[in-house]
This record gives structure tokens, C-alpha cells and sequence, in this order.
């Protein structure tokens, strides 16, 4: 059996792979490195085969998606360990080891990821990711380094390694095993929050989730679905719900739904102003399959308790971003 496979699942991603292949290849070794086309009709394949003969290639006839792709890889594997890498990641010499190690310096931590920072503006933390995530009372997803819109610039100041509720899915490292116990990615989603739906997963196992920021990588970041499209703010509205109606606690569920969708209501006003109509109607097709597809996602819920000691912050983010001004991490308080 492997230690440990990096695993690039691919779709059209030639121009990344020629980008940030040779860092993946050079600094992952004795590591293996695997490719996963995914219905691919540029000329990756042939790029990989060629360019890259001692890179594992896993070729699929059809597009499966993010988490159906993934899914059906990592069952297609022997490794103790594997990595979720995006094919828009540039590693960092060194960058496997750390993690590895806080891996298995316990049994029950079965995810981790290291410090993304933003490979367009090396200074600043990546969107997707930063230093750990961690999501608020109702469910909104924020990071060490991210809130919202607002992206600090790393300074050292989320340096120390510790529990996060989840762990970016651009670059994941988990127990494969736990991974496919669990059920892998809800493929449901498609894209936007299967790796938070993931980790919520992990930690209702009684599992913990780890960051390890002395480990550094590079993150481009929008290379699959540009922010600006409307396509992504429909898939992060209705998997924002989706997130909630198949993991919390089921009486909070009761009113903590509720209240989030008004919320959205509200965002789709401020989006249809600021963003323009089109993301305020993506806002309302969201809500639209969440509401054909509730009794769907609703059987989803698995029987498992909440950890006792899950890593979530206390309170609404958006009162403490948009009303108290508190914008960064280090400003907010974490629940224990």
C-alpha cells in the first residue's frame, strides 16, 4: 500500500497542468503523483503521457464532476493517504512532510490542509482556503486569513497549527479510507462547499480536522468558475442550505433555516444592486431547487452525533462583519 497519493483530477486543464505540474512533480517526490482525467477534450491526455510518463494517469470517458470524479478515484486506489489537489496549485518545497506528520501523530485526526496563499499575489491568503475554515452559528463559511470579501495579508499571524472545521478542498489531505467510509463528496453538490460538507461529516464521526501552516502552497484560484458568474453564486447559495439541512443539529435546524433563507433574501437585493439581476435571480433558482429537492438532501441526514468539541465560532458572522466591522479572524471569538 502507498503512504500517500497526490491526486489532480483534470477537466480542459492543460494550461494549468503546463503551469504547475513540474512544481507538483518535483516537490512531491517519494510520493505518488496522479492524474485524473475527467472526460477531458483538449489535449491533456496526450500532454500527460507524453510530457509526464512517470505521472499515474486515471482516464475517465465522461466529465463525473468535481465530487463524482473524485469519488470514484480515490476508490481506484491503495494509498493510506491522499491529496485533493486542484490543477491550479503551485506547491512549495517541503510541502507534503508537515502534514503528513500532524496525520499521524494521532488517530483520530483524518484531514488536514496547509497555509493557501494567493498565487497571484503571493503575499495575500487565497480566497478558498487560507489557513484553516471554519463556518458561524448559521452556517456561513469563513477562514483564518478570509472573511467574506475582505482577504488579509499574511503576515505570520495564523502560523500555529490547530483544529479547523474544515479544510479546503484545493488542496485536501485525508485518511482515504475515512473518505470513502463516509461516502466521499456529495456529488449533489457539484461544486462549492462539498469539502465543508465533508469535514462537518469527519467531525460528526468524532474525528478532528487540522491546518498546518508550515506548510505553504499557492493558490490561483476561480480557475474552474470565475466569481463573477452567476452560476457561482447560485452554487454557493443553494449549497450554503444544502450544508445546513443535511448536517445541524435537527431543533436548530427548525428555526436556523428559516432565518437563513430571509438572509438570502436579503443578500439578493444587495447582490441584484451591486452584482446586477442576474446573481439576485440566481439567488432565487437557488432557493427554488432547494425547495424541489428538500426531502432529497433532508434523508441525506445521517445518524451521527456532533463532536463534542467541534471548532465552530460563536455568533453571526454577518453581524460581527457588517454591523461590529469586525472583519478579520483574529477579531472574532471561536467556540470550544
Amino acid at each position: 500500500m502507498e503512504k500517500l497519493s497526490v491526486v489532480l483530477l483534470n477537466f480542459n486543464g492543460q494550461h494549468h497542468l503546463k503551469n504547475f505540474l513540474p512544481s507538483v512533480t518535483q516537490y512531491s517526490k517519494p510520493y505518488q503523483v496522479v492524474v485524473v482525467d475527467n472526460g477531458s477534450t483538449d489535449d491533456s491526455v496526450a500532454f500527460i503521457e507524453s510530457s509526464y510518463p512517470d505521472v499515474q494517469l486515471i482516464k475517465f470517458k465522461e466529465n463525473h464532476g468535481f465530487s463524482g470524479g473524485y469519488n470514484k478515484a480515490l476508490g481506484l486506489l491503495d494509498s493510506e493517504y491522499v491529496v485533493l489537489l486542484n490543477t491550479d496549485v503551485e506547491v512549495t518545497p517541503n510541502w507534503i512532510n508537515p502534514v503528513l506528520e500532524q496525520l499521524e501523530s494521532s488517530e483520530d485526526i483524518k484531514a488536514a490542509q496547509p497555509k493557501i496563499l494567493d498565487q497571484k499575489a503571493k503575499e495575500y491568503f487565497e480566497y478558498a482556503g487560507a489557513s484553516g475554515g471554519y463556518i458561524d452559528d448559521l452556517g456561513y463559511p469563513l477562514c483564518r486569513g478570509r472573511i467574506f470579501q475582505t482577504i488579509e495579508k499574511d503576515n505570520g499571524q495564523y502560523d500555529e497549527a490547530g483544529e479547523v472545521f474544515w479544510a479546503s478542498g484545493s488542496c485536501l489531505f485525508v485518511d482515504r479510507k475515512t473518505y470513502l467510509d463516509l461516502g466521499g463528496l456529495d456529488v449533489d453538490f457539484f461544486a462549492h462547499m462539498e469539502e465543508i460538507d465533508l469535514c462537518w461529516r469527519i467531525w460528526r464521526s468524532h474525528y478532528r480536522i487540522m491546518v498546518v501552516p508550515k506548510s505553504t502552497v499557492y493558490h490561483v484560484g476561480g480557475g474552474t468558475l470565475d466569481k463573477s458568474k452567476p452560476k457561482k453564486t447560485y452554487l454557493n447559495f443553494r449549497n450554503g442550505l444544502s450544508l445546513l439541512i443535511k448536517n445541524e443539529d435537527g431543533l436548530k435546524l427548525i428555526w436556523k433555516l428559516p432565518l437563513r433563507i430571509f438572509l438570502d433574501w436579503v443578500a439578493l437585493i444587495k447582490f441584484s444592486i451591486e452584482s446586477g439581476p442576474q446573481h439576485g435571480l440566481a439567488i432565487l433558482k437557488a432557493h427554488i431547487h432547494t425547495l424541489i429537492h428538500f426531502s432529497k438532501t433532508f434523508k441525506k441526514r445521517e445518524a451521527l452525533k456532533n463532536h463534542p468539541k467541534i471548532p465552530r465560532l460563536k455568533g453571526w458572522i454577518i453581524i460581527s462583519y457588517f454591523v461590529s466591522g469586525r472583519k478579520k479572524y483574529s477579531q472574532l471569538r471561536k467556540e470550544t
